[in-house]
């Protein structure tokens, strides 16, 4: 809602009477604070004395009545002025945390009850309560056409024993799933989407779309399923509806003694023309689709009539199980009999044709694992409840309740038809009768038959009442821009995924079987279940501070055995099918990784890489690491000097050498990047800023994260970074930043004094330092470079230059090079020790590279000499006027003003003896760099420290002369450890 909208409805309902919202300026726009001015009675009428001084106060030209009047309206307007700009708690703002919209703030109409016109939006649709929301559709899922017409079949293939086990086993699996579920349900509030919604928040987006396409895929399927098995029993009731020819089965038994047979038997068995089923089935799909293009109101009508009519089935048939066999019956059925309970204990598994008639040269053969595959849809459904969601009033009371119940009721129900079943009936009768339950109900067949119809068309309308929502649910978080299609407004209807769903259950209705459909629909299904037990088993294994669901039956592990039953479960039934799916879900979870958009829900995969984060953290201690496990951690200074676009927060070539310090990729790096100026002032840029670098860095992949810090100058911000950036053992252990190459060209005076600062304290802090000279001529990732990488190995840095050589040509651009280690003797004489000393070291290291030994004259043979042969001479007298003005200019000042000696805002003592020293020192180093290494592919020599009693200025200008003439340096200091080991 924007302002200009909440001011105007300020405006009307002040000149209506009403309350006034006042806008709250806060990070949350949601938000609106209510105060209350004046109250009206619930007719909307103001007493005379109120009235009175509101047609006063409201009339501009009068202004207040009187002073008192204006003193306690005042009062009222601010008796919580301590809390300023906060947002209040009251009704619009506990909404705006919950994530509903709050709709704009309107006038009453004539005779409307305020109450419910300010801040309350008002109800589009009636809530679903327990019995109507979650068990009548949990009800009507779970008992389907398996029960009706396969699952006698199920007892005489199996045994009474095996099934049993059977529906134990699967019963388990729902039962467990199904607490699982409890407990994420009742852990805060659910929206739409039913298991989507729970394993998506609960394991990522990425886990929880792969997973939910795969269920709304299993209950478009199941309406198939449904379909069929109504049009199937549809036309084994009145077979002169088909306008096909039926298929003729003639099963024969015989038994044979000592070779010869005898008694040979002859079954004839009538199934519906597949032509048949597919016509049917696609007209009746699509009135179920016209029926669910009516929303739910019109579907919550029609659901109880079909359960009604189930129920009464099911009595029925329990009724004539007992007084069964009638007259009319067939000869296999004996009555509950102890003899037939005997005989029907153990399985007989053998082959059968396609539509589950037993036939010795059958195609099928079944067993224990394929029964798994064909009941398991029978137990199926306890998402009904929760694929609506969105339309219950209570889902944290009505789903555990709703759910358990069904999964129980049904369970119980399924185990005590396998003893009656088992009891009632031959196995020959339970093979060959494929509407045995018709035949045995009481009084008449034909209220089975409705049973029957009216149970799977119920079904059917739950799985395509609940698919497209899920499908709606999917498509309205917009992770996946594919589904944009999809999306419905709040309150609205799926249409468009209604009719997607729709041509999904036709075409698995053209297939018409039903024993090839159903293991499919298991897949999809326990898929969905083992994911819900999974989100459950990982949410109560981590125990965050979120998670304290109200649900309390649960423990993490059940949840563990509710997805090793429900992996079991897949693997048993089929394993091709099975690596089908999971190569189907794997393929959805790639594609939403690479194309679907970033959705932080606080996922328990996040909350896992956390706690093992915090977990490894503690475990390193803040003891020193061992070389053999040290990583640099590079802080990367992004844009201390150089001018770059305000759109580039870092140098690009910056974040490429970044790169350069990893091994294959491995480490983390921290770009910093500081803005000077007050923080109160600029906290909204610094978060604007931290937002691009991560971006930008993100672009580069560079694993790293990004930090904006605001300090009144860089120097001041840089130390506080350098002190407290970082936890234990994961702080940054080198700084990297570019060469202040600008600095004289652009007159930047205060550059020096920064420089030498930072430098300073990372030698206070033990950081380590890399200055990347020339670093508009870094190479890229795939810029090919050849020739040498040249080390001038001068200080002990422990090992950290050689390490830097290493991790460079692990890349790409620097595999072709070959390093060069360069030792400085001061003599001749020990050069060639000096020489062997770092062969051994480096071989022991296990480190490839020549070394090459240089003298260099010390200042006191230079003055004995008397002049310097060289190209660099030139630079170094430039150098030292330059020096010898600012020195002139300093003691100028410091004469003048009666002060000390004084540079960057301390006192200074120059030695001009030692000045010249130093400026010889870096002028043999650039020397010897130009002599030996111009045509290197990078150079890395050591950093000299910052002298204590010199300005800043002087060391920039020793700096300078240093790297004069050189394109690409890497300027290296290390700090007080060994970044390298000799030991295993």
């Amino acid at each position: 809602m924007e302002n200009g909208e909440i001011e105007s409805a300020d405006e009307e309902m002040a000149s209506r009477g009403g309350r006034r919202y006042t806008r709250v300026v806060s990070h949350e726009q949601a938000a609106i604070q209510m105060s209350p001015i004046e109250i009206i009675s619930p007719s909307g009428i103001l007493p005379k004395k109120e009235k009175a001084n509101f047609q006063a106060n409201s009339n501009g030209s009068q202004g207040t009545s009187n002073g008192q009047d204006g003193q306690g309206e005042l009062q009222k307007q601010s008796k919580l002025e301590l809390f300023g700009f906060d947002s209040l708690v009251n009704i619009l703002g506990l909404k705006s945390m919950t994530g509903e919209q709050i709709p704009a703030p309107s006038s009453p109409s004539e005779g409307e009850d305020v109450a419910i016109t300010l801040g309350r939006p008002k109800e589009t649709a009636p809530k679903l309560g327990t019995m109507m929301g979650v068990f009548v559709p949990c009800l009507q899922n779970i008992l389907g056409i398996i029960y009706y017409i396969r699952f006698s079949w199920i007892v005489g293939m199996g045994g009474i024993g095996e099934s049993l086990m059977l529906v134990s086993f699967c019963g388990a699996c729902t039962f467990l799933t199904s607490i699982s579920l409890s407990a994420i349900a009742t852990n805060g509030a659910m929206k739409g989407g039913g298991p989507y919604y729970l394993i998506g928040r609960a394991l990522g987006p990425e886990v929880g779309v792969s997973i939910g396409l795969c269920f709304f895929l299993g209950n478009a399927v199941a309406g198939a399923l449904y379909v069929l098995g109504a049009v199937e029993t549809f036309l084994d009731a009145v077979p002169s509806a088909g306008f096909f020819r039926e298929s003729v089965v003639v099963v024969s038994n015989s038994t044979s003694i000592n070779g010869t047979v005898t008694n040979v038997t002859s079954t004839t068995v009538s199934t519906p023309s597949l032509h048949d089923l597919q016509l049917y089935g696609v007209v009746v799909t699509i009135l179920l689709c016209f029926i669910v293009f009516g929303g739910v109101k019109i579907i919550n009508k029609v659901a109880p009539a079909f359960l009604v009519a189930v129920l009464f089935s099911l009595f029925c048939i329990f009724v004539g199980t007992f007084v069964a066999p009638r007259h009319n019956a067939s000869s296999g059925i004996t009555g509950v009999k102890s003899k037939t309970f005997r005989d029907n204990w153990s399985s007989d598994y053998q082959r059968t044709t396609n539509a589950g008639v037993p036939d010795p040269n059958g195609s099928i053969y079944w067993n224990f694992n394929a029964l798994v595959g064909l009941f398991f849809p029978a137990v199926t459904g306890i998402m009904a409840g929760s694929n609506r969601s969105a339309s219950l009033k209570d889902t944290q009371r009505s789903i555990p309740i709703g759910t358990l119940a069904a999964t129980l009721t049904t369970t119980f129900m399924y185990l005590v038809s396998v003893l009656l079943f088992g009891a009632l009936a031959t196995r020959e009768e339970l093979l060959t009768n494929r509407l045995l339950t018709a035949e045995v109900a009481w009084p008449v067949p034909a209220i089975v038959y409705v049973g029957i119809i009216l149970s799977t068309l119920g079904a059917a309308l739950q799985s395509l009442t609940g698919a497209p929502r899920l499908l709606a649910a999917i498509a309205n978080d917009d992770i996946l821009p594919v589904l944009k299609y999809f999306k419905v407004s709040e309150g609205g209807e799926p249409h468009l995924a209604t009719l997607f769903t729709a041509f999904i259950c036709i075409g698995c209705v053209v297939i018409g079987n039903l024993d090839l459909i159903t293991p499919t629909i298991t897949m999809f299904f326990l898929l969905c279940y083992a994911g819900v037990n999974l989100s459950c088993f990982l949410l109560d294994l981590l125990d965050a501070p979120s998670w304290r669901p109200r649900w309390r039956f649960h423990h993490w592990s059940l949840s563990l055995i509710g997805a090793l039953i429900c992996i079991v479960i897949m693997f048993l039934i089929s394993w091709s099918f099975t690596v089908v799916s999971l190569a189907l879900a794997s393929l959805i979870y790639y594609y939403v990784s690479i194309k679907g958009k970033a959705g932080d829900w606080g996922d328990g995969f996040k909350s896992a890489y956390f706690q093992l984060a915090l977990r490894s953290l503690r475990s390193l201690g803040a003891n020193q690491v061992h070389p053999k496990n040290w990583y640099p951690i590079p802080l990367v200074f992004c844009r201390p000097w150089g001018k770059l676009p305000e759109n580039v927060p870092c140098h690009p070539k910056l974040a490429d050498f970044a790169n350069c310090m990893k091994k294959k990729g491995r480490g983390m790096s921290m770009f910093v990047s500081i803005i000077d100026g007050d923080y109160q002032e600029l906290a909204e840029d610094a978060k604007i800023a931290c937002r691009q670098l991560s971006t930008y860095i993100d672009y580069k992949n560079c694993e790293g994260v990004a930090e904006i810090v605001v300090a009144p100058t860089m120097a001041d911000g840089f130390r506080g970074i350098v002190q407290t950036m970082g936890l234990g053992n994961l702080k940054p252990n080198i700084v990297v930043m570019r060469y202040p190459e600008i600095w004289r060209r652009e007159n930047l005076t205060q550059i020096p004094s920064t420089f030498v600062s930072i430098i300073n304290d990372c030698i206070i802090a033990n950081k380590a330092v890399v200055i990347v000279k020339g670093l508009d001529e870094w190479p890229g990732e795939y810029q090919r470079q050849y020739g040498t990488i040249d080390l001038y190995w001068i200080v002990r840095d422990g090992g950290l230059m050689l390490l830097l050589s290493q991790l460079l040509l692990t890349k790409e651009s620097f595999d072709s090079c070959k390093i060069q280690v360069f030792c400085i003797a001061e003599e001749d004489a020990e050069a060639e020790e000096l020489k062997a000393d770092v062969k051994k070291f480096l071989y022991d290291l296990r480190l490839q590279a020549e070394v090459i030994v240089i003298t260099i004259k010390s200042w006191e043979a230079h003055l004995k000499s008397g002049h310097q042969q060289d190209e660099s001479m030139e630079a170094f007298s430039s150098a030292q006027q330059r020096i010898g003005a600012y020195l002139e200019e300093m003691k100028e000042t410091s004469h003048r003003e009666g002060t000390p000696l004084m540079a960057d805002g301390k006192q200074v003592v120059v030695n001009e003896q030692q000045v010249d020293k130093f400026l010889y020192t870096t002028l043999e180093l650039n020397s010897t760099i130009l002599r030996y290494s111009r045509m290197a592919a990078v150079v890395l020599v050591s950093l000299p420290p910052p002298p204590l009693s010199h300005p800043s200025y002087f060391y920039m200008e020793y700096m300078d002369l240093l790297v004069e003439n050189v394109p690409r340096m890497l300027i290296v200091r290390g700090y007080r450890r060994d970044v390298v080991t000799l030991f295993t």
